[in-house]
């Protein structure tokens, strides 16, 4: 895949044409078409990667689609039972999450309330009750 076709996919996932791209990065309105047959210069690689959120190592082909900044769903990671997500992906301070934050992060963002209540109470974390939270 070249770098116009990445370009041109980011753009349709994103529900753009190429010719708003080219218009939001100040690039000529025919800029991105002359990429099927050269690459950019450096700066407007990097300025197409920081549009669309994704490497320029992406744009080259040399990485898979990973956007740079991709939001993390709190609540997804709340409701799994798997600790490495956690230790994957949060971090307090630079340093690896305690049991005690990931029961916190747990009982704000999960689902099963009553589970992790009684987690947080075996660990010595003093709660609210959820109308505690909720009146406040």
């Amino acid at each position: 895949m070249t770098i116009f076709e990445r370009v041109q996919e980011l753009s349709r996932k994103q529900g753009k044409t190429l010719q708003k791209v080219a218009n939001d990065l100040g690039f000529g309105d025919n800029y991105l078409y002359t990429l099927k047959k050269q690459k950019p210069k450096a700066d407007n690689l990097e300025k197409l990667a920081d549009y669309f959120h994704v490497s320029v190592d992406y744009l080259l082909g040399r990485a898979e689609a990973k956007p740079v900044n991709e939001p993390i769903d709190l609540a997804e990671v709340a409701n799994s039972d798997d600790d490495a997500i956690f230790d994957s992906i949060l971090s307090a301070g630079g340093r690896p999450l305690t049991e005690k934050d990931k029961a916190m992060i747990k009982l704000v963002f999960a689902d099963r309330w009553e589970e992790l209540q009684q987690k947080a109470k075996d660990l010595g974390i003093e709660i609210w009750s959820e109308q505690d939270l909720l009146d406040l």
